[in-house]
Order: structure tokens, then C-alpha cells, then sequence
């Protein structure tokens, strides 16, 4: 049995032997809240079209390397 299953029936039976009701209600609202719809995030407008921006950028190859804005950035750092 794997792990994840093992964790599982053990929570299973710690669970099934919890008799109050304040606790139990505290467990369902955690597992709740996990599987939440609060959890998707809401772009707005206006990021919604720097994302559009940036995939137009990728699209026509105005693209720079990591190693390159590393670079850039030391030489901005260093210049303050």
C-alpha cells in the first residue's frame, strides 16, 4: 500500500473515533476550504492583456535569455 494510502486510513480512523461534534465541524471546514473555489484567481483587464502583450513577444522572438537579465540587472544594481 503507498504511503498517501496509508495517511489516508489512518486519518480515516482517527476521524471515525472523534466524538465532538465542535471538532469534527472544525475538521470539515478545513478540508472544506481546500478544495475552495477561492482558490482560482481572478485576472483583471489589464493583466489579462499584459499576458497577451507577453505572448506576442514570445510569438515574434522578442525574447532575452535569464543569463542575459541577470547581467542586466547587475550592471542596474551597480550603477545605484
Amino acid at each position: 500500500m503507498a504511503a498517501v494510502d496509508k495517511l489516508r486510513d489512518r486519518l480515516i480512523d482517527r476521524i471515525n473515533s472523534i466524538d465532538n461534534r465542535d471538532y469534527l465541524n472544525a475538521l470539515d471546514t478545513l478540508i472544506s476550504s481546500t478544495f475552495s473555489e477561492s482558490d482560482i484567481v481572478k485576472l483583471t483587464n489589464e493583466q489579462k492583456e499584459l499576458l497577451k502583450m507577453s505572448e506576442l513577444d514570445i510569438k515574434n522572438g522578442n525574447l532575452i535569455s535569464q543569463e542575459a537579465m541577470d547581467k542586466r540587472n547587475l550592471e542596474w544594481l551597480n550603477e545605484m
